[in-house]
């Protein structure tokens, strides 16, 4: 059996230390070791330790039989009651029996001051205010601090009362013995829930709640350039505070409805343009439709199918930015169908004008475009 080692130097004391200097070296070590708070190996056994050293030291019988006797002079197996801590964690130890770090209580912190929780309102715009911008005016329901007694849960007339049973401390304090003395266990007030106040005669407005369900109409201003997903903060028109807190925020949410033609990425749109086989051989200048207004847009002779024109600057407006995106122009090239006599006869005498100087693999897309057509 290995050797117990020596109480006083297991605590970091000399014999001579008062009772103080053992509970305050006790105290430090059971932070310092405790398996809720060092996961170190060993850190457990040293806790154990610490404790059975203690629970020693600090009783006068067992300290003045182990300063004359040692380890025999308390049974030899060191003190059995240590493993008393065994179901306590970090908090029981120092909370509960230290009362805490030096920080605010549990009614404290219920008495502090409280932002209020935020609001979520989903608004659905066209593809047209989002690019412009529109304002709309919106219903929401929300708490609001009561008129009546003016958020303090009393009727008119009455005020809250101190609690009788904390004596507006908004919490209960009880003492109790252990091996360590006496130790105090603070817990919140259950008359006044930690408020430190009793409302004999609540308001019949709210019901003692100090707050009541209301619904606003409210005016939103959404910017140009806005997409889906994009969020606007109403600082302070969510739920209202606690104890003096700001209120909390409303966050309108938008959607924007597809649009028939208009794509959207980011702040760039895309448009489908169609031209027939003459305009996209030959070149020419057709029409489009922008968000902002008609525009030309000339095809030089031989533009190709699923060619890209850019025009910059005529895309979505960037929010909280200076400037649009750009509208990408994609064309597709149409074969005709239902032709006129004299439309296949023109055709024909363009296959041949064509055909003559063609290579072979030309010739045999110009018959395929024939029949095509012909069909």
């Amino acid at each position: 059996m290995a050797t117990k080692r020596d109480y006083y130097e297991i605590l970091g004391v000399s014999r001579s230390a008062s009772a103080e200097e053992l509970k305050s070296a006790f105290r430090r070590l059971a932070k310092q070791y405790h398996p809720d708070v060092n996961k170190e190996p060993g850190a457990a056994e040293k806790f154990k330790e610490i404790n059975e050293a203690y629970a020693v030291l600090s009783d006068e019988q067992k300290r003045a039989a182990y300063d004359r006797f040692g380890h025999a002079g308390v049974n030899g197996d060191g003190f059995g009651g240590a493993a008393d801590f065994a179901g306590f964690g970090v908090e029981d130890i120092f909370e509960t029996f230290f009362g805490g770090f030096g920080g605010m209580g549990r009614s404290g912190a219920r008495r502090a001051p409280r932002r209020g929780q935020d609001l979520r309102y989903d608004l659905t715009i066209s593809f047209e205010e989002s690019i412009f911008g529109v304002e709309r005016e919106i219903e929401i329901t929300r708490n609001e601090v009561c008129d009546a007694c003016r958020g303090s849960g009393a009727e008119p007339g009455t005020s809250p009362v101190r609690c009788s049973t904390c004596r507006g401390t908004g919490e209960v304090r009880q003492v109790r013995q252990t091996f360590l003395g006496s130790m105090v266990n603070v817990t919140t007030c259950p008359q006044c829930r930690g408020t430190g106040e009793v409302i004999n005669t609540p308001c019949r407005t709210c019901n003692g709640r100090t707050q009541v369900r209301k619904t606003r109409r409210l005016t939103i201003s959404v910017p140009p350039g806005v997409n889906t997903g994009t969020q606007i903060r109403l600082s302070g028109e969510g739920e209202p505070g606690f104890n003096g807190g700001p209120n909390g925020n409303l966050y309108v949410v938008i959607t924007v409805t597809p649009h028939k033609y208009f794509r959207r990425r980011n702040d760039d749109l895309f448009l489908e343009v169609a031209v027939n086989v003459a305009q996209a051989a030959l070149g020419a200048e057709v029409h489009i439709q922008t968000p902002y207004g008609p525009e030309k847009l000339k095809i030089p002779p031989g533009t190709q199918p699923g060619t890209i024109f850019q025009l910059r600057g005529k895309g979505a407006p960037r929010v909280q930015r200076s400037g649009k995106g750009d509208l990408f122009v994609i064309l597709n090239v149409t074969t005709p169908h239902d032709l006129s006599r004299e439309q296949k006869k023109l055709l024909e005498e363009l296959r041949k004008s064509l055909n003559a100087e063609a290579t072979p693999l030309e010739r045999g897309l110009l018959d395929r475009l024939r029949d095509v057509l012909v069909e």
